[in-house]
């Protein structure tokens, strides 16, 4: 076997055992920390097949954007589940077994690197004669359209099925009604007042 091909399964175990644990974990710090293991190692799995747009692309949206508003919203959701060791200590094991799997993907992909150049990976883009990113577009747009349509579909679905999930009626608490809003018309909340001539100010 390769090493190329012991990288993959390397990757997808870890890919398949970080996606495990974001779903059966019950801390959200260690599942958001489990999420961008999950986030980066795919990202590894496209450096490995050479899908560099892909694999930056994820790194900078999901890992750099995304991942920081989940923390954000898991702070904000004030759970009352977490355990009594909050803080930078209480987190740090499993932020330095994230960062430990990390930095030996990334050992694996320079080791690999330098194995693959002209190596027996199929580069699709090279031989046409076309960036990575060019590929990729033409590619998605022409042969997967309709797999690409789908997608769109199953993202918005999700959306507004967790606006619905998280969406509560708390007591004694402003809230907006759109509905009312759009239905309320101009008297709703134009006065006009005819002010009496002459009334608060001074005859010429």
């Amino acid at each position: 076997m390769s090493f190329e091909a012991l990288l993959f399964y390397f990757f997808a175990s870890v890919l398949v055992a970080a996606s495990l644990a974001v779903v059966t974990l019950r801390n959200p710090v260690h599942c958001a920390l489990a999420l961008v293991l999950t986030f980066f190692t795919c990202a590894c799995l496209w450096l490995l097949l050479r899908a560099e747009f892909l694999a930056i692309a994820l790194v900078l949206v999901y890992v750099g954007a995304v991942m920081v508003l989940f923390l954000f919203v898991v702070m904000m959701l004030d759970i009352k589940t977490l355990p009594g060791r909050e803080g930078f200590t209480g987190y740090l094991p499993a932020g330095l077994v994230v960062a430990a799997v990390m930095l030996a993907e990334l050992v694996g992909l320079m080791g690999a690197r330098k194995l693959m150049a002209g190596g027996p990976v199929r580069d699709a883009a090279a031989e046409q004669g076309l960036s990575n990113t060019e590929w990729l577009g033409r590619t998605l747009f022409s042969d997967y359209i309709l797999p690409f349509e789908i997608a769109a579909v199953i993202l918005t679905v999700a959306i507004v099925a967790a606006v619905a999930l998280t969406l509560r009626r708390r007591p004694n608490v402003r809230t907006q009604d759109p509905t009312a809003q759009a239905a309320t018309r101009k008297a709703d909340r134009l006065h006009l007042v005819d002010l009496a001539r002459g009334n608060g100010s001074k005859q010429a």
